[in-house]
């Protein structure tokens, strides 16, 4: 099985398809729908994505679009990884060893956790981990 990790902001870009516009949404859009066509793939995330995620809407008391994100975590083919011990004690030596922010540390060690074959990101610092293959959206 193929495993796409989606870093909160491929998420962002996937939800706005309506106002989508630019080089990014584009990207992971060809991104996403190339790892579809491989049988078994699934994409995978972090619930810490899908706190990131809903935070604007339920602000902006937008149903709408808190609803496409509740469509998008509860899709086929799609894992919700919890953040689990592992993957605290993951992140805390991410996190030591390069110095990145919590939020980062948490994706890339749940990626790590979940055995994601490729972790993908707008983020270039996060190429900087070794532990995981981390794709920059371009």
């Amino acid at each position: 099985m193929s495993l796409l990790y989606l870093d909160t902001c491929c998420i962002i870009y996937l939800i706005y398809l309506i106002e989508a516009s630019g080089p990014f949404h584009a990207a992971v859009v060809r991104r996403v729908a190339a790892h579809g066509t491989i049988p078994g793939a699934m994409l995978v995330t972090s619930r810490l994505a899908r706190l990131e995620c809903r935070i604007k809407p339920l602000r902006e008391a937008s149903m709408d679009l808190l609803a496409r994100y509740e469509v998008f975590f509860t899709a086929h083919r799609f894992r919700l990884a919890e953040v689990s011990p592992a993957v605290i004690e993951a992140a805390t030596d991410l996190r030591a060893r390069y110095g990145f922010k919590t939020p980062d540390a948490i994706h890339l060690a749940t990626a790590m956790v979940q055995n994601a074959d490729a972790f993908l990101t707008g983020d270039a610092q996060l190429k900087n981990c070794a532990e995981v293959r981390v794709e920059l959206i371009t």
